[in-house]
C-alpha cells in the first residue's frame, strides 16, 4: 500500500542532515576549516561536481575522518533531489525515485562514514562521533525513503535518532544535533493514520511537530554547522505541511540571497511567492531558475521542466533559458 506524498515515511526520514563540518557549539572555539567551508559553499552554490571532487581529495588526505564521505554524499544528494523532483500541488519537490544502480555509491559513502564513526567511538566516546554516526544513518535513510524502501528508511532513521540523542546526552548544548532531532520529531507528527499504525508496529518512537519546529529554530539561532540547512528544511516543511507560506519565505530568503546561483532555491522561492499571490515575483524566480547554468544535463533538463510547469500553473508563458 502506497502512502500519499504528505504521509510517506520518506518525509519522516528524509532528515537531510547537511551538517557538513566537524561538530562544534557556539561555546566552542573550534570552527570549520577553510577547506570544509569552501566545499559547503560549493554545494549550496550548486557547484556540485567541484564539491564532490574536493570532498574526494579530503577523503584521501583524511582517510579516517567520516566528514569527507558525508561531504561527497551531500553533494550527490542535491543532484539526486534535482533529478527526482516533480511539480505537484504548486510545489517542486523530490517525492519518489526508482531504485537505480547509480545510487549504490551514495549508500557506500554513508556506510563508510558510519564505519569510521564507529571506529572513532572505539577509541573514545564523544558527542562528535555520535553526531557523525547519526548523520551517516540519516543520509542512508533519506535515499531509502525517497526510493520507497520504507522499512530500511525507518531502521536507519531510528538508529540515527539514537545517535543524536546520545550526542546531546554527552553535550547538552550541541544545538546542531537539534537539527536532526527536529526533523525527526516534525515528520513523525505529520504521518497519516496508516503510517502511525505502521510506526507503532515497527517500534518507531513518536514525535511532536511543535517540538520539531522549536529544535529547528534552535539549530538556526544557536547552531554552528546547521543554520543554513535548517532554514531550508524548515521552509520546505512549513510549505509542505502547514501552508505557512510567509513564514517559510522568511526562513528561506537569507539562504537564497547568499546563494543566488542555486536554481533549486529559486524554484522554492517562486513556489512560495506563487502561493502568496505574488505572481510577478514568482515568475521572476522561475525564469531565474531556468536561466542558471547547471553542469549535469539531466538535472538541468529537470529544472527547466519544473520552471516551465510552475509558470504554466500561473497561466503564464513558460520561461526560456537564456
Amino acid at each position: 500500500m502506497r502512502l500519499s506524498h504528505r504521509s510517506v515515511p520518506r518525509a519522516l526520514f528524509v532528515a537531510v542532515l547537511g551538517c557538513l563540518a566537524p561538530h562544534t557549539s557556539r561555546a566552542s572555539s573550534t570552527t570549520p576549516s577553510p577547506e570544509v567551508t569552501a566545499i559547503v559553499d560549493k554545494i549550496y552554490s550548486f557547484d556540485l561536481d567541484a564539491a564532490a571532487t574536493d570532498a574526494g581529495r579530503f577523503q584521501r588526505e583524511h582517510p579516517d575522518d567520516p566528514l569527507g564521505y558525508l561531504l561527497e554524499g551531500e553533494a550527490l544528494w542535491w543532484n539526486i533531489w534535482c533529478t527526482s523532483a516533480d511539480f505537484k500541488w504548486g510545489m517542486s519537490d523530490a517525492r519518489h525515485r526508482p531504485r537505480l544502480a547509480s545510487d549504490q555509491h551514495y549508500f557506500e559513502l554513508a556506510a563508510q562514514a558510519y564505519s569510521l564513526a564507529l571506529a572513532q567511538m572505539r577509541r573514545g566516546d564523544s558527542a562528535e562521533v555520535h553526531f557523525y554516526a547519526g548523520m551517516a544513518d540519516a543520509f542512508a535513510a533519506r535515499l531509502y525513503a525517497l526510493r520507497g524502501e520504507n522499512r530500511a528508511a525507518a531502521r536507519a532513521g531510528v538508529r540515527g535518532r539514537q545517535s543524536f540523542l546520545r550526542a546531546l546526552e554527552i553535550e547538552p548544548h550541541l544545538a546542531d544535533a537539534d537539527f536532526g532531532l527536529g526533523l525527526y520529531n516534525y515528520y513523525v507528527d505529520t504521518l497519516s493514520s496508516f503510517a502511525r499504525m505502521l510506526r507503532f508496529f515497527m517500534g518507531i518512537p513518536g514525535g511532536s511537530k511543535q517540538e520539531g519546529v522549536r529544535q529547528l529554530e534552535r539549530a538556526i539561532s544557536s547552531g554552528v554547522l546547521t543554520p543554513t540547512i535548517a532554514r531550508i528544511y524548515l521552509a520546505l516543511n512549513l510549505h509542505r505541511y502547514d501552508q505557512q507560506y510567509a513564514r517559510a519565505l522568511e526562513s528561506l530568503a537569507p539562504v537564497a540571497e547568499k546563494y543566488p546561483g542555486n536554481p533549486l532555491f529559486q524554484l522554492m522561492l517562486g513556489d512560495l511567492h506563487a502561493k502568496l499571490g505574488h505572481k510577478d515575483k514568482a515568475l521572476l524566480h522561475y525564469r531565474a531558475a531556468a536561466a542558471l547554468p547547471v553542469a549535469d544535463a539531466d538535472c538541468r533538463k529537470r529544472i527547466e521542466t519544473l520552471a516551465h510547469s510552475a509558470a504554466a500553473a500561473l497561466g503564464s508563458e513558460a520561461p526560456h533559458k537564456q
